[in-house]
């Protein structure tokens, strides 16, 4: 178990950071949203337009506080900022405008950095588009999910199956080629989704990265409600591996990479910022419900825009809670996230149980081993979970891994 510290809203936060790595990538959470998907269990609160100047404000007052511990210096420049929500794109154009004054040119001046915004189709106009690229931000995010109206309609999204080519054409008017769009898969039986249309559909607007997300069942959301009342069956497991395999293959054969379970990108378009996660670099968290990392310790804040902002207000740090990975998790930690990417685990880290379990998944299919280690194939990352506690299991002495 991680050692878990309380954290109310009066506390001093994370301890003074070990010497290391500077912090180079930075995450805002834009909690805004004009509903609430059916499925969704994110930190979000529903607004017409999102409130964007005490979203500012109280971004503004958590930036100082990590600044006074020393967790994040003045002078450090990032090579990342990614915005998300939320629905970034419901605070407007003005939005990354005001995170520009927020960090200040000096932090955002690299010439190769990579500025992240997620959007939404229906909110991601040609002004919000102008807007954006005018204040740096180069690489847009969109949750589109399905480009078929039943499929849509039944997930609660506002956009209709044309907007998300519109908007598409708006990011790259405004000059902004770096595009992912997300599609959900594993969707329960009832809904009439022609999944090889949907892969259609995305591979004719030629968006340089895809991002898969099978659909999760998250415990108070409308969908999971629905499911225990008996209105709507249980995703098929045997139709969710059916759906992810059949993407692989489509996207691989159009020259996409599978560089990650969820994620497949065009050479030279893989995300710079989700690679900071799964190497475990340090990064910052800003706004509602956002994680930070540095030296072995995580810390995670307050969840409610209200409590957030009412924190922020009084000037008291709105982190909620805090662990240190103790060297068990690291390592259960590190399996995790060599195994989730293509650049998988060295074999020089394992014993010989594990070497034993790794043939066992070539052999079976889930994994190949060449040059660099053990990586997972398709089949396997279907069962990234299980795969990663029984290699854990395996390492019965606590080795390292890198």
């Amino acid at each position: 178990m991680c050692v878990r510290v309380c954290a109310s809203s009066g506390s001093d936060g994370m301890e003074t950071p070990a010497p290391g790595p500077p912090v180079r990538s930075v995450y805002v959470h834009a909690p805004f949203c004009a509903s609430r998907c059916s499925y969704c269990d994110f930190a979000v609160t529903t607004s017409s337009s999102g409130d964007l100047q005490n979203w500012l404000a109280a971004l503004e007052t958590e930036l100082r506080l990590v600044e006074q511990e020393g967790f994040f210096t003045p002078d450090e420049e990032l090579e990342t900022l990614y915005v998300g929500g939320g629905t970034p794109s419901l605070l407007g154009p003005d939005a990354m405008a005001g995170l520009l004054r927020l960090f200040g040119r000096d932090r955002l001046s690299r010439s190769d950095l990579e500025w992240t915004s997620e959007a939404n189709p229906e909110s991601l106009s040609v002004s919000v588009a102008r807007g954006w690229a005018a204040s740096g931000v180069n690489r847009i995010s969109m949750g589109v999910q399905s480009f078929q109206a039943t499929v849509l309609r039944f997930l609660n999204r506002l956009h209709g199956p044309e907007q998300a080519g519109l908007a598409v054409g708006n990011a790259r008017a405004a000059g902004i080629q770096n595009l992912n769009l997300d599609l959900m898969f594993g969707l329960p039986g009832e809904v009439e989704r022609n999944w090889d249309q949907d892969l259609d559909s995305i591979l004719r607007l030629g968006v340089p990265h895809i991002s898969l997300y099978g659909l999760s069942l998250e415990m108070g959301t409308p969908l999971a409600a629905a499911i225990e009342r008996g209105r709507i069956s249980e995703p098929s497991e045997d139709a969710y591996g059916a759906e992810f395999l059949r993407a692989s293959d489509r996207l691989t054969s159009e020259g996409y990479r599978h560089y990650e379970v969820s994620n497949f990108a065009l050479p030279g378009f893989e995300s710079r910022h989700n690679q900071t996660y799964w190497e475990l670099d340090p990064y910052l968290g800003l706004g509602t419900g956002a994680h930070s990392y540095r030296a072995g310790r995580r810390r995670w804040n307050l969840r409610d825009w209200g409590e957030y902002r009412r924190a922020c207000r009084g000037g008291v740090a709105p982190w909620q809670e805090e662990e240190e990975l103790t060297p068990a998790d690291s390592q259960l930690e590190a399996i995790w996230l060599g195994l989730r990417t293509d650049r998988g685990l060295g074999m020089e880290t394992l014993n010989a149980g594990a070497r034993a379990l790794v043939d066992d998944w070539v052999s079976n299919g889930r994994a190949t081993v060449g040059e660099e280690g053990v990586r997972l194939t398709a089949h396997g990352w279907l069962l990234l979970d299980q795969l990663v506690v029984e290699l854990d299991l395996a390492l019965s002495r606590r080795v390292p891994l890198s």
